[in-house]
């Protein structure tokens, strides 16, 4: 990892916040502006999911404005690791067909000269159903625990 120079780690941070302020307002060209032009999104648990370039990442928030038209997001927890922004992600509100959305996770974020150039997402819907830790491990190994 590049060292930061302490104006870059609180750089980094405003970005972050700014990104945060663009999806509670939802405004697209805001939060779209705050990601470089090749921006390379990777989620390891789905990696069909990935991409690269901020026509991707437009299109998938105008889809989630749309989709959940009361979004509200939050950063639970904030870390940085060299030039890696840990950021803890509080996503909430009502779908358009009325179901309730939660989403929480972790983002690894890269940023460099105040455009966020890389991501890692570990993000997930609540399960509205909770699965106890005996099933999900039996699901996971095939072996129920004792």
């Amino acid at each position: 990892m590049a060292d930061m120079t302490p104006e870059e780690h609180r750089d980094a941070r405003v970005v972050i916040d700014r990104l945060m302020g663009a999806l509670n307002d939802h405004d697209l060209d805001r939060m779209v502006a705050l990601f470089h032009p090749d921006y390379d999104s990777r989620q390891p648990a789905h990696p069909g999911r990935a991409f690269i370039g901020l026509e991707q990442v437009r299109a998938n928030w105008a889809a989630m404005f749309r989709g959940v038209p009361d979004l509200r997001v939050e950063v639970v927890r904030f870390v940085q690791d060299g030039e890696v922004n840990w950021c803890e992600w509080a996503w909430h509100g009502t779908r358009s067909d009325r179901a309730a959305f939660e989403v929480r996770g972790v983002t690894l974020f890269q940023i460099r000269n105040e455009l966020i150039v890389a991501g890692t997402l570990y993000v997930e819907e609540v399960e509205l159903d909770p699965q106890g830790i005996e099933d999900a491990v039996e699901g996971l190994s095939g072996a129920r625990p004792e």
